[in-house]
């Protein structure tokens, strides 16, 4: 892991209504339900929307009483769309050969979870993936507040870093009929880039570079859970087990153990064992104990003793460390699961 690889690289994120995050926030916001009402719940939840159809899918062990419908048409709502939407539920138990491991402490599926952290940036995240993310809660928060009332929910955002410096940065967002292309690029100019990256005068700055948005979220595009795991993570940058985390319990590695592998990166970072540190464990269905834990930091140092001292990679000891009983999840269904303050998984711990 060099520096030299992120010297020239491009990340992007998305905002709440993008049809891919409308259907990872349903899918976390019928998880917190089921958390809410039964900590113990086992929630594998799909969502895909398509052109005015919902269809919500998967696999749950629970005692909570769910209206999955109503949850998600008010997710829908509160994003800000208006549309009519027809849902579809499919929900059936869990299979009772996954609960079979899980039930005694193993990983409720096998894979490979990766994490990194850097002291690059306050967030301990590339300085790329912060400034996407950031331009796209921005833009969010433009909508919100009314400061650009053309605006509309779905939206993307694009930053390119060359040698620690932006040098180009997009926004491609949905918007009114009636406002001009001009009026959008000057207004962003004014109200999103600036803001959020300073002065412009040496970036690149593109906006809607198709011409114009106007159709957005299921009206335009297809969405589906867990399409979106660079966005969710590191922007691309750093190695990716796969495994998507929205509309899954904590039983599910491919989200606890993503979350502990960040927590464990972050916490060698500030205490001093690299500037730059990346972690990674995998795991076998059932199996209570991991099948490979490590880390090193940008020098190429082995730091795997330090993690298996201080660190325990064991799902049931991950879920209790980190309170992923806790129904915390749609808040981090949209603008990165990382570098946010209050997270758990966020904390620096004394070693």
């Amino acid at each position: 892991m060099s520096n030299k690889l992120f010297d020239y690289y491009t990340t992007e994120s998305v905002t709440s209504g993008h049809p891919d995050k409308v259907c990872d926030q349903i899918s976390d916001a019928i998880l917190d339900e089921c958390l809410r009402q039964d900590p113990r719940s086992r929630v594998a939840v799909e969502t895909f929307g398509s052109h005015g159809t919902l269809m919500i899918g998967g696999e749950v062990t629970t005692n909570a009483k769910v209206d999955y419908e109503k949850i998600a048409r008010k997710v829908y709502k509160d994003i800000g769309y208006t549309e009519k939407l027809e849902v579809l539920v499919t929900v059936a138990q869990q299979s009772g050969d996954i609960a079979m491991g899980v039930d005694t402490g193993g990983a409720g599926d096998q894979g490979i979870m990766y994490g990194y952290a850097t002291d690059e940036t306050k967030e301990m995240l590339p300085k790329g993936v912060v400034l996407a993310h950031a331009l796209a809660r921005h833009l969010e928060k433009l909508r919100r507040d009314g400061t650009l009332p053309w605006l509309k929910p779905d939206g993307k955002t694009q930053v390119t870093i060359k040698n620690g410096t932006v040098v180009t940065a997009l926004c491609s967002t949905q918007h009114d009929k009636k406002v001009l292309q001009e009026e959008i690029h000057a207004a962003l100019k004014k109200h999103l880039f600036t803001p959020v990256l300073g002065s412009i005068k040496d970036i690149e700055i593109l906006v809607n570079p198709t011409g114009a948005f106007v159709l957005g979220g299921f009206a335009a595009d297809a969405g589906l859970t867990g399409r979106k795991i660079m966005v969710d993570t590191y922007g691309g940058l750093l190695s990716h087990g796969g495994g998507a985390f929205s509309g899954k319990d904590s039983t599910k590695v491919d989200r606890s153990a993503a979350y502990m592998c960040r927590f464990v990166a972050k916490n060698l970072v500030a205490h001093g064992y690299g500037k730059a540190v990346q972690t990674g464990v995998a795991y076998a269905i059932g199996r209570v104990e991991p099948v490979m834990v490590f880390a090193f930091n940008e020098k190429g140092k082995d730091l795997s003793k330090i993690v298996n001292k201080h660190f325990d990679f064991r799902p049931k000891a991950i879920i209790e460390r980190l309170g992923l009983r806790n129904p915390v999840f749609r808040e981090t269904a949209a603008y990165g699961h990382f570098g946010v303050k209050g997270r758990t998984w966020e904390e620096i711990v004394k070693l």
